[in-house]
């Protein structure tokens, strides 16, 4: 695994430290940060996120998400790399990178 900013680590340690041991299994930092880059194409194909192609930079914009559309997505492509992730460790790092982000500020509680 690559070196990671502060708060992209921050956000790692916030999401594995909040999925219950026992749904962890053989989950990894390595599998968090896949599955949180899945979430990011997803967002990204449905036009609801942009990427500043000079530095990198993502910019979040307004709109809906199908979580369970995007779970799907994220399940494909876990698939696809051959990844053991399941759709329950999926989604708890989704709803675990939603409370990050809401106590962060960065996303209005519903």
């Amino acid at each position: 695994m690559a070196l990671l900013e502060p708060e992209e680590r921050e956000l790692v340690d916030f999401i594995y430290g909040a999925i219950p041991a026992e749904d962890r299994g053989a989950l990894t930092a390595d599998d968090i940060l896949f599955v949180l880059d899945a979430m990011d194409d997803y967002l990204e194909e449905q036009g609801l996120v942009r990427v500043d192609e000079e530095t990198g930079e993502m910019e979040y914009l307004d709109g809906e998400v199908d979580e369970t559309e995007q779970l799907n997505y994220v399940l494909a492509a876990a698939k696809e790399d051959k990844r053991t992730i399941t759709g329950v460790q999926i989604q708890l790092i989704q709803d675990a990178e939603l409370q990050f982000g809401i106590q962060k500020g960065y996303y209005a509680e519903e």
